[in-house]
């Protein structure tokens, strides 16, 4: 897959006191990323949920911090797909200011069936919109 790219900016409540990105704040940066990466392939999660009952979420994550973020700061989540498998996917999130690389992680998210909360099989659906994004 290319890499998906989302805008972000950094507004007074993503800081702490010093005017830099409250850590946790990175997580919320790469959720929506993800969550717009499956929106460009036509893709509404709640909808998932309600016609296929199906749920992603967020299984394990290696994170890296590098440099801080400020407030007000314009940033670009790159999102690409590192490894897909019969339920989850791995994705390899990039945090950066310009061309400086400030956050980087690795996500495994699970899909679920949303009714019984185990895992399930990616719908084949989705990963033909994927295969051809690649």
């Amino acid at each position: 897959m290319t890499s998906f790219e989302w805008p972000i900016r950094v507004y007074y409540e993503d800081t702490d006191s010093g005017g830099v990105v409250y850590h946790s704040n990175y997580l919320n940066f790469m959720e929506r990323a993800r969550t717009e990466w499956l929106r460009s392939l036509g893709f509404e999660q709640d909808e998932l949920i309600a016609h296929h009952q199906c749920i992603f979420a967020v299984h394990s994550m290696q994170m890296n911090f590098r440099r801080p973020a400020k407030f007000n700061d314009a940033l670009i989540i790159k999102t690409t797909i590192a490894n897909i498998s019969g339920a989850s996917f791995e994705f390899d999130q990039k945090v950066f200011r310009d061309d400086e690389l400030l956050c980087e992680a690795m996500v495994k998210v699970a899909c679920l069936d949303s009714n019984r909360f185990r895992p399930k099989s990616i719908p084949s659906f989705i990963l033909m919109e994927i295969e051809g994004e690649c």
